[in-house]
């Protein structure tokens, strides 16, 4: 069995892992039953991220 480098798909899969990841750690820490847009955006540093478009939309403007 040979052994190939990761492709970007694969990072891209990796990255959302370790983000759904953060958000049951902040969620099973959490005294409240769900987060909050603005703790959701804090824990997916979404203000600090850049996807393809050059930014993560915030959880305000998903829902509009």
């Amino acid at each position: 069995m040979t052994l190939s480098a990761p492709n970007a798909q694969e990072y891209v899969a990796l990255a959302e892992i370790e983000l759904c990841g953060e958000l049951m750690i902040a969620a099973s820490s959490s005294p409240e039953d769900r987060l909050s847009p603005d703790r959701i955006d804090e824990v997916l540093n979404a203000g600090e991220a850049a996807g393809p478009s050059g930014s993560i939309p915030h959880q305000s403007e998903r829902r509009s």
